[in-house]
């Protein structure tokens, strides 16, 4: 029997899996009534976004499963590249 993930993989060609990355830094700021979680993982120069309802404990030192999309953000004229996180789990 497949995984969900890779069910997901499967369905959508642009969506990538990492497993068992360390998370270097974890910021939580709100952001029009959600909260806006950003992540850096050990070994990557990108950020990695998503959104909570409420304030999550840090994860910052943990290792996690990341289940994402590439993105590219317009930040001040300057176009950045992102990562849209749809899935994260403690590892």
């Amino acid at each position: 029997m497949k995984s969900e993930v890779d069910k997901l993989l499967k369905k959508h060609q642009q969506l990538n899996q990492l497993d068992s990355i360390k998370v270097v830094s974890h910021v939580q700021r709100k952001s029009s009534g959600w909260i806006l979680n950003t992540i850096l993982l050990d070994g990557y120069d990108v950020a990695f976004k998503y959104s909570r309802k409420t304030v999550y404990r840090s994860l910052e030192g943990a290792r996690v499963n990341l289940t994402y999309y590439p993105q590219n953000e317009l930040i001040a004229g300057l176009e950045i590249e992102t990562m849209k996180v749809v899935r994260i789990k403690k590892a």
